[in-house]
């Protein structure tokens, strides 16, 4: 089992920044990928990143490329997205999730096994 909490979103202005953290606990092995989707009102769960656990190998939506990145610290069991020049499309609950075979499209959210319980980010114009 995989807990995960996401923390850090809240409200901002366009063109600002936040920093998205995601403390993981339970058994995670170095092979599984950390990811984070966002869903906004009426719209579908979208991919934004992920990142496998071991490092190295990162993935973005073409729509953050740039702007966000993630990361991640072994050593706290937390993985990060940091977002810059965020946009009010951007504004959106964004979701932490464990995926735990790597057999799997990490873009896809049905792919994930363990979910967080989200974080609200909003972006005024």
């Amino acid at each position: 089992q995989v807990q995960l909490v996401e923390s850090g979103g809240g409200l901002v202005q366009a063109g600002g920044s936040l920093r998205l953290s995601c403390a993981a606990s339970g058994r995670i092995f170095s092979s599984y990928f950390m990811g984070w989707f966002r869903q906004a009102p009426g719209k579908e769960r979208e991919f934004v990143a992920a990142i496998r656990w071991s490092g190295g190998s990162t993935n973005y939506a073409d729509s953050v490329k740039g702007r966000f990145t993630i990361s991640r610290d072994n050593g706290k069991s937390t993985v990060s997205l940091q977002m810059n020049s965020l946009k009010p499309e951007d504004t959106a609950v964004y979701y932490c999730a464990a995926l735990t075979s790597s057999n799997r499209a990490v873009v896809v959210s049905t792919s994930y096994d363990y979910w967080g319980q989200g974080t609200q980010v909003t972006v005024s114009s």
